[in-house]
């Protein structure tokens, strides 16, 4: 009799994580195989020996990555054994956990995804482990759920994958973030070594098409201001936010989410981007002021603005929340505002990056002002900016006829 079950150790430290390893026996031998996950004491089912995953939490994501993982490795198991059994050669513990561990260093797609899924939720980097997430999630739709060896990934899958996503009426830019994801898994890999370049993405559409323009004018800005929405708080603090983000940069809503106390320094504000994990700091202004003075949270809380109202319940899901409510107030804002185009949070920032240029700020500094890996990114923002201003010459030249 074969088997594999997964266990857990808990930790000697009372509230830190334990180790979960699988524990696989034959013919009454036992070998563990150590896992790299993690897990808390009340997230382990002792009789069950499963995971307990509380929905909806902020670990929720992870355990269910976890689980998946645990899935995977198990079938992957029950086949290693099949194979053995089926080619007549001798079969003891040692060697069916060393099939386990050779196969493990060339992993499924899915399985391999899940484990970086996991490994970036467990840095702090939720969103980009969301992003993933997300990716994953869609290929395996096209997939029907059929994993996939990484060595097997090649150009004429990821043809067909575009196509499929093409089919369910995905923009340029939505096929380019899936593709340029799985691009990004599959590089890994390689630079591991764990596989040969088979160049799969060498066909497939993985740039950034022109999306539409995001800016505000600095006229619509003051606008925006200067609006009543004094018998409307909830309005009245979509508009403020954007302000806020306005003000300082176009600072993302999820780093002015978690702002902390300690990041605003005398005349300084300190934070990272959860994004890029960049230091940032910026010269503290009256009209900054003015906001926190509204919406600052309360003494107890570790937060600058009372939007993550309960540090110990889910933070990230207190975020979505808000921007969700947010930008559902800013869209209305924007109709009100004659604007062809929604408004919402991300609007702060890219009316930011044009309206400096506009000024005749340099592409360096605007660049360095809004925290981005290079002056490309920056061009992204403004190239809307570009057209406008190429059609305003050509306007000039026909009146010329």
């Amino acid at each position: 009799m074969v088997s594999m079950k997964l266990k857990f150790r808990p930790s000697a430290i009372e509230g830190k994580e334990g180790r979960l390893f699988y524990q696989i026996i034959y013919k009454r031998k036992i070998r563990q195989v150590v896992t790299p996950f993690q897990i808390l004491s009340d997230e382990w089912n002792p009789k069950k020996e499963e995971l307990v995953i509380k929905s909806p939490s902020a670990r929720t994501d992870y355990l269910e990555s976890i689980r998946r993982t645990v899935q995977c490795d198990k079938a992957r198991f029950e086949k290693i054994v099949s194979l053995l059994l089926c080619s007549n050669t001798t079969i003891t513990v040692d060697r069916l956990v060393a099939e386990f561990q050779k196969q493990s260093s060339s992993p499924t797609l899915f399985c391999y995804m899940e484990k970086m899924i996991v490994a970036y939720w467990r840095q702090g980097q939720y969103r980009t482990s969301e992003t993933y997430s997300t990716t994953l999630n869609s290929f395996r739709r096209f997939r029907a759920d059929m994993d996939v060896n990484l060595a097997d990934v090649d150009s004429g899958m990821m043809v067909a994958y575009e196509n499929y996503l093409k089919r369910n009426g995905l923009s340029p830019n939505t096929l380019s973030f899936y593709l340029k994801h799985l691009r990004a898994v599959y590089n890994r890999a390689v630079d591991e070594e764990l596989i040969v370049d088979k160049k799969p993405f060498k066909r497939v559409f993985t740039s950034i098409e022109k999306t539409s323009k995001r800016a505000i004018s600095l006229r619509l800005i003051k606008r925006l201001k200067a609006l009543d929405c004094s018998c409307n708080p909830s309005r009245q603090f979509a508009r403020d936010m954007f302000m806020f983000s306005f003000y300082t940069r176009g600072m993302s809503f999820v780093d002015i989410a978690y702002l902390q106390k300690r990041s605003l320094k005398g005349d300084r504000l300190f934070y990272r981007r959860k994004k890029t994990n960049q230091p940032l700091t910026i010269h503290w202004e009256p009209c900054m002021l003015e906001i926190l003075k509204t919406y600052g949270a309360e003494q107890s809380s570790p937060y600058l603005f009372s939007i993550i109202k309960e540090p110990d319940e889910n933070p990230r899901r207190q975020y979505q929340n808000a921007l969700f409510l947010i930008n559902r107030h800013l869209k209305e804002i924007g109709k009100e505002l004659g604007l062809h185009q929604p408004l919402t949070m991300y609007c702060a920032r890219h009316s930011w990056a044009s309206i400096a240029h506009e000024e005749g700020i340099p592409v360096s500094v605007i660049s360095e002002g809004m925290g981005h890996d290079s002056e490309k990114t920056t061009q992204i923002y403004l190239a809307s900016l570009k057209t406008e201003v190429i059609d305003k010459a050509n306007r000039k030249i026909l009146r010329l006829l």
